[in-house]
């Protein structure tokens, strides 16, 4: 179970609270500022104007504890400083390669775990990731010609955007052959059962395949020791078929996976 929602919240233009003084304070401030937001310093304007997400940075205990009280009587989301007990949602380490964001939390458990997450991950991802993000987007009516069914294009762009596919996403390169692709690109619609055999319940013991091919199936059927670790690694909008042990499926359209335990 996870212990918070991932969510991205939309603030350009929109006011937020943003209370308190020092380092803290202040870099929140920035942030807001750095997605659009107007930072207000007052709370009673705040919650007269709206707000929907506050900040609070105050370094006396009972200071924050009342102004987190307040904005979340009048039903506001707020982030309490060094508090997260008191936070409804936490301030993630943030990886920007817009549009493209990668938000790394860790429960407010250690800020700095998340913010080594985030440089190991910058290395790894490309500047040119966020261009990639732009021109999928601007293909979307050219896609959609190409593979009428959402299943086929679902399909085709996973084969794609994967390791060493024509788009793979760490490849600087990949923005520029979009258009190749579109043209003479392998359709990946073909549709395919693949079992695969649990060495065991733990999901860090599956494979680099097994995990890529559970991240894409269209169907997930499994036997009843299956464990939920791991068929939370599969999509959330495949279909989950329980099935008796030694039993096979019936083909469906897509790519269907047969977990064994």
């Amino acid at each position: 179970m996870i212990a918070h929602l991932p969510l991205f919240h939309r603030i350009a233009g929109q006011p937020v609270i943003v209370l308190g003084t020092g380092d803290i304070a202040e870099a929140r401030r920035r942030l807001v500022e750095r997605a659009g937001g107007e930072v207000i310093g007052d709370a009673a304007q705040g919650i007269d104007r709206g707000a929907r997400l506050a900040f609070v940075a105050h370094a006396d205990e009972a200071d924050a504890r009342a102004d987190t009280l307040r904005l979340r009587h009048a039903g506001i989301l707020v982030n309490t400083a060094d508090r997260p007990e008191l936070c409804d949602f936490i301030v993630p380490a943030i990886l920007d390669r817009a549009p493209v964001l990668l938000a790394i939390g860790t429960g407010g458990a250690s800020a700095g775990l998340a913010k080594a997450l985030r440089l190991r991950l910058e290395a790894l991802l490309p500047s040119s990731l966020g261009r990639l993000a732009e021109v999928l987007a601007g293909a979307r009516a050219a896609l959609r010609a190409r593979w009428p069914d959402a299943g086929d294009r679902r399909r085709a762009l996973d084969a794609a955007l994967g390791q060493g596919g024509a788009l793979d996403p760490l490849d600087p390169a990949s923005a520029g052959r979009l258009d190749g692709w579109l043209a003479g690109g392998p359709d990946g619609t073909r549709d395919a059962m693949v079992e695969i055999v649990l060495a065991s319940t733990d999901p860090e013991d599956l494979t680099l395949r097994q995990a890529r091919l559970l991240g894409s199936a269209d169907c997930i059927a499994h036997e009843p020791r299956v464990p939920a670790a791991i068929l939370d690694r599969a999509r959330a909008d495949a279909a989950r078929v329980p099935i008796a042990p030694g039993e096979t499926p019936p083909l469906r359209a897509g790519l269907v996976i047969v977990l064994r335990s």
